[in-house]
């Protein structure tokens, strides 16, 4: 971004020298300087020309202009002095290209060597804006002197950068050098640096801010800030701190880079620490433990590139109890409850994947299945002869180590090696219907079984995938939804798997990749079966059916009005190791979008043979456009969960806008949530500032009463 902006000063300033207008004389001149100076495709234009005798320079005035391409240049006067082989342009100058403008008071441009000055530069595009006391430079490098940067229009509480002087230089090494650099909102300064170096197009010059004052019974009241100025090439520091008046001082070092690696990848990241000598109520963590003084957490995640190929990614979460997070950092604890610890490394090719997949325990009170690591060969479905038959598969080492601190024994060890490869070829009959036979195979070698020194299990799959497709239009119409036109899509699906003796040699297997709660249909096939450990004997059909009901769009051909999704399992072993029927629960999907500003969704799963109701999860929401807008969802599942949420907003004006939301836990009768609240906006609307008010019910850890104001500078 501000590559562009200086720019400005590299690739537009030349045309300056040349000087050309309607007429026929002024035309001539022009047309010698421009072979003289090898200048071209330009245009000059202006109401008045003539020579100052005592300068010898051709002044342009009225409505002067230049153009050359995109790029325009007007003043109120144009001089051109061939002597000293400079073009001047004074009064109201202004340089426009594309979406950049440059405002100056004086410009000089030396023709000779390339070198230019202006004074009192401004200059931008959006949403930046840079102005300085002058600048000078040439088409290598450009110097500001007293310069400023602001994002967007300046104010008193946009964020801005001050540097005494902040040089640009060009080329493939393309860097801002600032000194005496200032980092502030408004004209108030919050950090100096001594210098500032980074490339261009990276971060920019201020990181998130944020700030939150509150009062919450548990913790006191409290003050939260937290900042990241850049002090190198894509790299920002900073840190984090807290004072709660019931539990003392929350501080630690906080980064977040994004960084160009060598062979064209990136490296992008952000660490958060938090340290605290809790001097308050703790009560107990998830395994009834008392919960230490000394706490604290880390928070890294990484992603990079290395090669177009080779990419390495990871997180990076580790708690000193199971309730620091829900304590200072809610908002962070609600939509991850269970943090996971991992790094992986994929080199992708055409047709394979090779990874190496580590994951640790590092919170000792949740279960982990750790792998340590594990590493990976997985074959893309690929065409192997002119049948049409294709393959795929995958292969797999690993050392498995499962510390449940919940279950017994409280640690199993496992080292395997795994491989399943299978042969399938589709035949379709025209675009109506698809049969594809499926042929696999799964070998799995434990080399610490239980009871023996090792134990091999050999599986077998045979099975088929079915589809159908038809489809129906009707020329119906109406403008005020929108519909232009209907097309109703039928898919029926169906699909079999027979995996004899899958249970066979349990006793011998250690079962750290075993069965987890699900109420959803779990994979069916040999290789897409996650809990390779813990495998039941299939002899199982799965039906299905999709619907989907579209209309025309204009913007990207078809837009879906609804789809409506049911499936289900039927056994032919009848033995259900889960406890179901022969035929499972029927599963049943429902997503109404009759218009951009109205959806409502639905899962549904229930049992058949006594139409008992397991679970049904709902989400209705409306809203119109930046106004307003209200949702409502619901959560049922049976003999755990009965749970009401309601959601909305309103804009009260350009500045405020008013929220609240609620949450009704129908098992105890009570409101496990209430929070209503202001959200602010300042300063271009860079800041939100958001008043809230919560009160909870049956909460283990959270006060009844809360309050907090919250300030955040949105990133950019």
């Amino acid at each position: 971004m501000i590559r562009r902006l200086f720019a400005i000063f590299i690739l537009t300033l030349p045309p300056l020298c040349v000087f050309a207008d309607g007429t026929a004389t002024v035309s001539r001149t022009a047309s010698a300087l421009a072979r003289e100076f090898a200048f071209q495709d330009f245009e000059f234009t202006a109401g008045n020309v003539r020579t100052d005798r005592a300068t010898r320079d051709i002044v342009y005035t009225g409505d002067a202009r230049f153009t050359q391409g995109i790029a325009l240049l007007t003043a109120d006067e144009l001089r051109y002095n061939r002597a000293g082989n400079t073009a001047v342009a004074r009064g109201r100058v202004v340089f426009t290209r594309g979406p950049m403008r440059m405002l100056a008071d004086e410009l000089v441009y030396n023709i000779a060597d390339g070198t230019f000055s202006v004074e009192a530069p401004r200059l931008g595009e959006f949403p930046y804006y840079i102005s300085g006391a002058r600048a000078s430079g040439s088409a290598q490098a450009v110097t500001l002197t007293e310069a400023t940067v602001s994002y967007q229009e300046p104010g008193v509480f946009v964020p801005q950068l001050g540097a005494g002087s902040l040089t640009y230089t060009s080329g493939p090494d393309q860097r801002i050098h600032t000194s005496n650099t200032r980092i502030g909102i408004g004209a108030v300064p919050v950090i100096k640096l001594p210098r500032l170096s980074q490339g261009v197009g990276g971060n920019s010059f201020i990181g998130n801010t944020s700030g939150r004052i509150g009062y919450r019974g548990n913790l006191g009241a409290f003050l939260d800030l937290g900042t990241l100025v850049p002090v190198a090439d894509g790299l920002r520091l900073g840190g984090n701190v807290g004072y709660y008046t019931k539990r003392g001082v929350l501080f630690g070092p906080a980064a977040a880079y994004d960084i160009a690696t060598p062979g064209g990848g990136r490296m992008t990241g952000s660490l958060n620490t938090g340290y605290i000598h809790d001097n308050g109520n703790r009560l107990t963590d998830i395994l009834d433990r008392p919960v230490p003084a000394d706490r604290g957490f880390v928070t890294w995640r990484h992603s990079q590139g290395v090669t177009p190929n080779l990419r390495v990614f990871g997180e990076i979460n580790y708690w000193s109890d199971s309730e620091i997070i829900r304590d200072f950092r809610r908002n962070e604890f609600y939509p991850v409850q269970q943090p996971d610890n991992f790094l992986e490394a994929d080199y992708a090719r055409d047709n394979f994947i090779i990874s190496v997949f580590a994951r640790a325990q590092l919170n000792s009170y949740y279960p982990v299945q750790q792998r340590l690591p594990e590493v990976r060969f997985d074959l893309l479905p690929s065409l192997i002869g002119v049948q049409g038959i294709y393959q795929k598969g995958q292969a797999s080492a690993a050392s498995l180590t499962d510390d449940s601190p919940l279950y017994l024994p409280a640690s199993i060890d496992s080292n395997r090696l795994d491989a399943y490869y299978a042969l399938y070829r589709p035949v379709a009959y025209k675009d109506i219907a698809t049969l594809t036979p499926v042929f696999g195979a799964r070998v799995t070698h434990y080399a610490d079984a239980n009871g023996k020194k090792d134990y091999t299990r050999y599986l077998g799959e045979i099975g088929f995938d079915a589809t159908l497709r038809a489809a129906g239009t009707f020329d119906y119409k109406n403008e005020k939804w929108g519909i232009d036109g209907l097309r109703h899509l039928v898919t029926p699906r169906l699909s079999y798997r027979y995996i004899p003796k899958a249970d066979k040699g349990s006793a011998y297997i250690p079962p750290v990749d075993d069965q987890s709660f699900s109420t959803y249909l779990q994979p069916l096939g040999l290789g897409e079966i996650r809990n390779i450990d813990q495998i039941s004997s299939t002899n199982t059909f799965r039906i299905g059916l999709d619907n989907t009901l579209q209309t025309r769009d204009k913007e990207y051909g078809s837009r879906d009005l609804a789809m409506l999704n049911l499936a289900a399992d039927f056994r032919l072993d009848r033995t259900a190791p889960d406890g179901e029927h022969d035929l499972s629960a029927i599963h049943a999907e429902l997503a109404l979008m009759p218009a951009p500003w109205l959806r409502f969704n639905l899962y549904q799963s229930f049992t058949p043979q006594d139409f008992t109701l397991r679970e049904i999860n709902t989400g209705f929401s409306i809203n119109d456009g930046s106004l307003w807008s209200a949702g409502l969802s619901t959560h049922y599942l049976k003999g755990q969960i009965n749970e009401y949420i309601a959601e909305g907003r309103y804009r009260l004006n350009e500045t405020y806008q008013a929220y609240a939301r609620l949450r009704y836990d129908a098992r105890e009768h009570r409101f496990n949530e209430r929070s209503f609240g202001i959200i602010q906006k300042l300063g271009h609307n860079l800041w939100t500032i958001r008043y809230g008010i919560s009160l909870y019910e049956g909460q283990a850890r959270e006060s009844k009463f809360g309050f907090s104001i919250e300030v955040r500078l949105m990133n950019f």
